[in-house]
């Protein structure tokens, strides 16, 4: 997104014989869609139906996709990208120490147990797509309800103080279980649940489709997490064989790169959950193996690998991150939640 510019004006008086600096700082208003050049009200009000609120997000779309969401033409659409790429600067190349400056933007959303935050260096980061793997019963639903209710907490609290938009692809989402969390952190479940917006998506087309409702929702609400639980059921039974895999890959490879745009622009954190498989021919370790393949591995900013241990518990395995070195933590699933 555009900086915003700011003009100071100085002002000096006296007062008893002290001098007294009055610094009056006025804001201009953040750049939109209204101000890219040749773009009219009539193509600003295609731009906002279509969801394309901030620069950023036009920005970063190719010609053809913001022409065929927008309905406009290819040319017009390449000039409003150019031009959204030069307003919202991110068409060249950035210094690091710049990079730092934007990572201090990141927030970290607490998962009610400190061994798992430890893990992650101190939470679940904004920003970022954090896969969540394993076996049916490992706890990849329970720390997404976790998750759900902790974003809602005040960010001095761990939270991250925002809304939570929850795709349910396998009928998964229960809200007694919100409510038992909720009150596990001292929150009352009616509000928990007002704020948790969820839709049942019935296949992979109405999943991607959901998303781009998620972005229109974000212009008038706060959004801070989109759980996907899981990503990958409705991919893996609709397109069945090898001649349907290339199709299958590019299509999850688009949901990806729409999820990582939304976790960019509203500085929110994308969780998605996945399902495994077992390799037989392998002649030792771990054979269970996340589902997707390297286009899932790629676009994940984090993978966790959940497992059963003894007496109950889990065990939370960071297999991937880009900061982080690979660990374990272990944690309980109780009636409260997430607990150490």
């Amino acid at each position: 997104m555009s900086k915003e510019k700011k003009t100071t004006k100085t002002e000096t008086t006296t007062e008893d014989d002290e001098e007294v600096v009055i610094i009056d700082v006025k804001e201009e208003p953040e750049l939109t869609v209204e101000d890219l050049p040749g773009v009219g009200p009539a193509t600003a009000e295609k731009l906002r139906e279509a969801g394309f609120n901030e620069l950023l997000a036009i920005a970063v779309m190719t010609p053809r996709s913001l022409a065929d969401a927008a309905e406009l033409g290819e040319a017009v659409s390449a000039k409003i990208i150019t031009s959204a790429k030069k307003l919202a600067n991110i068409g060249g190349f950035i210094s690091g120490s710049s990079i730092l400056e934007r990572r201090r933007e990141v927030l970290k959303l607490s998962s009610g147990c400190a061994a798992i935050d430890e893990l992650l260096g101190g939470g679940f980061e904004t920003q970022s797509i954090c896969e969540v793997y394993g076996e049916f019963g490992s706890g990849k639903t329970q720390v997404g309800h976790q998750l759900a209710v902790n974003c809602l907490l005040p960010k001095e609290q761990g939270g991250l103080g925002g809304e939570v938009f929850y795709i349910d692809t396998e009928d998964t989402f229960r809200p007694e279980r919100i409510a038992q969390m909720a009150r596990g952190v001292g929150m009352d479940p009616e509000v928990a649940l007002e704020r948790i917006h969820v839709a049942r998506a019935y296949n992979s087309a109405h999943q991607m489709l959901l998303v781009d409702e998620v972005q229109r929702a974000s212009k008038n609400i706060d959004v801070k997490l989109i759980i996907v639980d899981s990503l990958i059921a409705h991919f893996r039974a609709e397109f069945l064989g090898r001649g349907m895999l290339a199709d299958r890959q590019q299509k999850i490879n688009r949901h990806m790169k729409e999820l990582k745009k939304l976790a960019d622009v509203n500085n929110a954190l994308v969780l998605v959950t996945n399902q495994v498989m077992s390799k037989p021919d392998a002649m030792w370790g771990d054979p269970t193996k996340p589902v997707g393949g390297h286009v899932i591995g790629h676009a994940s900013t984090f993978r966790l690998y959940l497992r059963k241990s003894k007496a109950g518990s889990r065990i939370a395995r960071l297999v991937d991150s880009p900061n982080l070195p690979e660990g374990e933590a272990k944690f309980f699933v109780t009636a409260d939640g997430l607990r150490d």
